[in-house]
């Protein structure tokens, strides 16, 4: 058996579920097709997601397509959800990019685009909607040449668009008497070229041929019967069960994963695979090469882990799309359910780990990384309703940053001056290119310390710098060791271990960050904030009204391009001021106005108070404090 692990991915609205559903028609596995506004799609099963209409879940189902089992896994549309599909995308074989023949290309379709070209996955785009008034299959196609991809490539086009009657008329049978499909095939396979259809999920016209494009274009994952290869798989999705169980997404690059197999994160108690005969999970003993299985019994597993790979679990470190960019604080509306409401949001965080929890136990209060305000809204509505937790969230502010401006270092040296700890520590921070990371380098001798101390500092380096001068992390940074020293191990002459007269590596986590912050305050860093790239359709008629409220949102116009009554400004806007413009739009353009925003960059805080984040450990910016806390163990 061969198999192919699909991914589903578009702009919210674009059709991306109803066109899941057709496919499950068409394979049979479904008697009747669902509906995304009546919420009876297969693979919209929140009560959440059928009352809102959207995709919240990656959701996975099989289906048939000649010699090959198709793994299916819908993932959102929302750019609320990317995290969700940024799980998913390291374990695809090939993707079907939905593009609406109205709305064309749109903000997250060139996101996703990016993160597909970037990764080199086989691709083809299904144009959609070619039925609805105002369809415009042309338009649409030279969009996707100039904002996705040169390599598209149509194969055929749309008859009577924008009418129930519209079809789509293939060009393959010309492309195969002219000598051109094989080469074509090969290179759709290797994401050279991106094949382009034209059709209706809600009428199915183009969809056969979607199919067998998908059939014919994208590669297949070799399946193995786990006795080759040592096992190599990757967890991509996280859910409880009724009991609280953690259940495991697991797609299998290599070998296979058994039943009663024994892993870092646990040991296997049940698994079930996809059945291509009606998409539903099926129990098996063994899950293999190119399958994607549900793996119960793994009490620690995380999202990201690899499995059955030597050594243990590790976090998968690719990133594929910014990180979110706002957060909040959450309160419980009783405050007698704030044990609840944590262990809930705990719960959360494990399916969705970007959500990034954050307590701050001097001040009691919760934060939540967030991409959008509609992210608040399912977290709220999902705690109340599944863990009967009513909360309440303070306004949403941004995430920013610390760049470091200069060079700055920080030394002290064992028992001198109110250094209590048996350590010696010199470190200096100096600025790093933008996404470079923080890197930890050595000047003193190789060997003059012992590995686990150079490990201990190097830990509480990167620990350190997730809170600046100002509270924001320091994501780039180069930070050299340049002094070290410790007291040898001693024992008192009946041999028993003396820690007064002994270093350990508490005494080099304790003191770096001292030392690390005091460097950091003398180099200075520079807060920035999240900015996102807008393009705002309007009016023409309405430059003028629309580029002075523009401005009192400090969003700035890099481009304005009119054509006849429409007019297209591009440029930057404060990820802070983004929902607030796009509740303001409709108003000012009489509802013809359209906003699409990503995130782009960080930009240094201009005018106005620098915004600080309070700090959830031992202050080391506050010396006195940090000693008096750290030696009391608090």
């Amino acid at each position: 058996m061969r198999y192919l692990n699909l991914g589903i991915l578009a702009h919210v609205d674009a059709g991306k579920t109803s066109l899941t559903e057709r496919l499950l028609h068409a394979a049979g596995v479904i008697d009747e097709i669902g509906s995304v506004d009546r919420g009876t799609t297969r693979t919209d099963s929140l009560e959440l997601e059928r009352r809102r209409g959207i995709t919240i879940k990656a959701a996975v189902t099989a289906f048939p397509l000649g010699a090959t089992s198709v793994n299916l896994v819908d993932t959102p549309g929302h750019p609320d959800f990317i995290a969700e599909v940024e799980r998913t995308l390291g374990v695809l074989d090939g993707v079907v990019l939905v593009v609406s023949a109205v709305e064309s290309v749109q903000a997250q379709t060139r996101v996703l685009m990016r993160a597909i070209r970037r990764l080199g996955l086989p691709t083809v785009v299904f144009v959609n909607k070619a039925d609805r008034r105002g369809a415009d299959p042309a338009r649409v196609l030279a969009d996707v040449s100039a904002k996705l991809t040169p390599a598209a490539f149509p194969l055929g086009k749309i008859v009577d668009a924008g009418t129930r009657a519209a079809r789509f008329v293939s060009d393959v049978p010309e492309l195969r008497r002219l000598g051109l499909w094989s080469q074509l095939a090969a290179d759709s396979r290797r994401g050279a070229v991106h094949p382009v259809y034209f059709g209706s999920a809600i009428t199915g016209a183009g969809v056969p041929e979607l199919m067998a494009g998908i059939e014919q274009l994208l590669p297949r994952a070799a399946g193995d019967d786990g006795s080759a290869k040592a096992a190599a798989g990757r967890v991509f999705k996280v859910e409880r069960g009724l009991a609280g169980e953690r259940i495991a997404y697991v797609r299998m690059f290599a070998g296979a994963l058994k039943t009663r197999d024994r892993l870092p994160s646990g040991r296997v108690t049940g698994i079930s695979v996809l059945s291509a005969a009606d998409g539903a999970p099926v129990p098996a003993d063994v899950v293999s090469a190119g399958q994607i299985g549900v793996v119960r019994g793994l009490t620690r597993v995380r999202i990201g882990d690899r499995l059955g790979m030597r050594g243990a679990a590790e976090e998968e470190a690719a990133t594929y799309f910014a990180p979110p960019t706002l957060e909040t604080v959450v309160e419980p509306r009783d405050q007698a359910d704030r044990g609840a409401m944590f262990s809930a949001l705990t719960q959360l965080s494990e399916q969705d780990p970007l959500i990034g929890l954050r307590y701050d136990k001097a001040r009691g209060e919760t934060s939540l990384s967030l991409y959008g305000e509609v992210q608040k809204e399912v977290i709220q509505t999902t705690l109340a309703e599944e863990y009967g937790v009513t909360v309440d969230f303070r306004e949403t502010t941004p995430i920013c940053v610390e760049r470091v401006l200069g060079v700055g270092e920080g030394l002290d040296v064992i028992k001198i001056g109110d250094n209590p700890f048996l350590a010696t520590v010199g470190l200096r921070i100096a600025p790093a290119p933008v996404g470079a990371g923080v890197s930890f380098g050595l000047e003193i001798e190789l060997g003059s310390l012992i590995p686990a101390f150079l490990t201990a500092m190097e830990e509480t380096v990167r620990a350190t710098l997730g809170s600046g001068l100002h509270g924001w992390q320091v994501p780039d940074a180069v930070v050299t060791l340049t002094r070290s020293g410790y007291w040898a191990r001693q024992s008192h002459s009946h041999g028993t271990f003396d820690k007064s007269m002994s270093s350990t590596a508490g005494d080099f986590r304790a003191l770096t960050p001292l030392v690390l912050m005091e460097a950091l305050a003398k180099a200075g860093t520079e807060v920035c904030e999240p900015m996102h790239r807008f393009r705002l359709e309007v009016p023409s008629a309405l430059l003028g009204t629309v580029l002075p409220t523009l401005a009192t949102f400090r969003a700035v116009p890099g481009s304005t391009t009119v054509a006849g009554e429409t007019a297209v400004l591009e440029g930057t806007v404060p990820a802070a001021r983004v929902h607030a413009l796009g509740q303001r739009i409709p108003g000012m353009t009489a509802g013809e106005g359209v906003l699409e925003s990503a995130f782009d960059h960080f930009a240094p805080v201009s005018g106005g108070e620098v915004p600080a984040r309070a700090r959830w450990d031992a202050n080391p910016l506050d010396r006195k404090e940090y000693l008096m806390r750290v030696q009391r163990g608090v």
